[in-house]
């Protein structure tokens, strides 16, 4: 039988839901025609070890272990371009998507009935009574509404993560997805030139099987990322956008230390300068790690220890560009918040460039 659908699966410390999950889709779907593509963020507890396990028993399994790079979105768009399959589903290897619903999603396709096949949480029939997270499904359903908007399409549900669509509409239009965060539908709906037809089948949404959840409290951010990239990110790149409003929180850290040292204490400018750079400087890759490249994040106390160090040495320069130009317009009779301010702006696009490939992609 021919091979008709790739089911990707983007992975983090799944190790115990592969199994049960592949028989699920073998339940759904038959013995044949369909592959299960493992796209794993080079997970702690051997989830791609336990793929490869299963791949060598099962020819229907593949497996792509990613090592530096992170995140839902972009591992959807490297199983697009990975399989050769006419149509491709994005699902949660968690258990909380129902396999039961991809023949249907298929046979819909097949009959071009619909671009793209979504499995809503709040169509009609659907349910979420054991989703148990209250705060998370109001959240949905707000950055449903906006989502709706920015996309043109009207659909209960834009921010699913089950979902289905022929193989080359998704490769079409990789070159212009951003790639961010986890909300890869959203992104493909809004990038399309034609509005998309989109058929909605309604799903219960189940608990996980095990595990913890790959998304936190920073999710709301996420979203703002992927709309900012949708409508300003041809002009400012989105990653230089969020990283420079951290740099505008780490500017009100830096000048709040400045002021208390110079004002409260009486300190000289070049000493509280140079240790309201540090300050900033520590805060900024702390919110960096959990929002600007949340997708990449640091974890661990050896990885993030690392990475403050890498971005403390990569953005050396940057500091010490500050400091210089500050400390020289200050001596000059420049005003101290003016004179801080200009040498922030010359460090910015500096600490930029380098700590993106030399923090965050390294490690």
């Amino acid at each position: 039988m021919a091979l008709d659908l790739a089911i990707i699966l983007p992975t983090l410390n799944e190790r115990g839901n592969l199994g049960p999950l592949v028989e699920r889709i073998e339940d759904a779907l038959g013995a044949e025609g369909w592959e299960v593509l493992i796209v794993d963020d080079d997970s702690k507890d051997g989830t791609a070890d336990e793929a490869r396990g299963l791949a060598r028993k099962d020819h229907r399994v593949r497996v792509i272990q990613r090592i530096g790079r992170r995140g839902l979105s972009s591992a959807a768009i490297e199983g697009f371009c990975a399989t050769a399959a006419p149509y491709a589903a994005v699902m949660d290897a968690d258990h909380q998507h129902d396999p039961a619903l991809l023949p249907k999603m298929l046979a819909s396709l097949k009959a071009d009935e619909a671009d793209i096949c979504v499995a809503s949480r709040f169509a009609e029939g659907a349910s979420t009574k054991d989703w148990a997270e209250p705060e998370r499904e109001k959240l949905s359903g707000m950055a449903n509404a906006v989502a709706r908007r920015i996309t043109g399409v009207e659909l209960t549900d834009p921010m699913s993560g089950y979902f289905m669509l022929s193989a080359d509409t998704a490769r079409g239009l990789v070159p212009r997805l951003s790639g961010i965060g986890f909300k890869i539908l959203l992104d493909l709906l809004a990038t399309s030139d034609a509005q998309m037809r989109v058929k909605e089948f309604p799903l219960n949404f189940a608990k996980r099987r095990e595990g913890e959840s790959k998304l936190d409290r920073a999710i709301a951010f996420d979203f703002l990322a992927g709309l900012y990239d949708k409508t300003l990110g041809r002009v400012i790149p989105t990653r230089f956008a969020l990283f420079g409003t951290v740099g505008a929180l780490g500017v009100v850290v830096h000048m709040a230390v400045l002021a208390a040292l110079l004002i409260g204490l009486g300190e000289g400018f070049a000493f509280a300068q140079a240790i309201a750079v540090f300050t900033a400087m520590s805060f900024n890759f702390w919110l960096n790690n959990w929002l600007t490249y949340r997708d990449k994040r640091l974890k661990g106390w050896g990885a993030v220890l690392r990475g403050w160090a890498g971005f403390v040495a990569t953005c050396a320069v940057g500091a010490f560009a500050n400091f210089a130009v500050a400390t020289l317009l200050e001596a000059q009779g420049l005003f101290w918040a003016l004179a801080a301010l200009a040498g922030i702006l010359i460090g910015s696009v500096w600490n930029y460039a380098l700590s993106s490939r030399f923090v965050w992609g390294r490690f």
